[in-house]
């Protein structure tokens, strides 16, 4: 079952960095907003598991975002971040039904 934590942990983590992302786009527009990101990996690598601990980086320096108004966000690395994550968010999901279909296998003893 240590599978099955590590696969909710990275789910919960992915569902909570899409929202982090979709905060980015809708703000793009906002002077003064700072890009927000999380760093998957670490959050990974830390033991605890909740939503609520994930830290959230904002971004100091305009990367592509507009330097008029101090908004640090690019609309187009979000869609790409954004784009990536779904990607890995459903990987994830495929790996958990994957996990529970062997277990299905191994319960029944192999047969259906």
């Amino acid at each position: 079952m240590e599978t099955l934590g590590l696969l909710e942990k990275a789910l919960n983590i992915r569902a909570y960095y899409h929202k982090v992302l979709a905060s980015n786009i809708a703000n793009v527009e906002t002077p003064g907003y700072k890009e927000k990101s999380v760093d998957v990996m670490a959050e990974l690598d830390k033991s605890d598991s909740g939503a609520r601990n994930i830290d959230v980086k904002e971004t100091e320096s305009p990367e592509g975002g507009n330097a008029i108004d101090q908004n640090t966000v690019n609309i187009e690395d979000q869609i790409v971040k954004l784009t990536e994550n779904s990607m890995m968010f459903d990987a994830f999901v495929q790996l958990v039904n994957k996990k529970f279909s062997m277990l299905k296998y191994a319960i029944n003893g192999g047969g259906n």
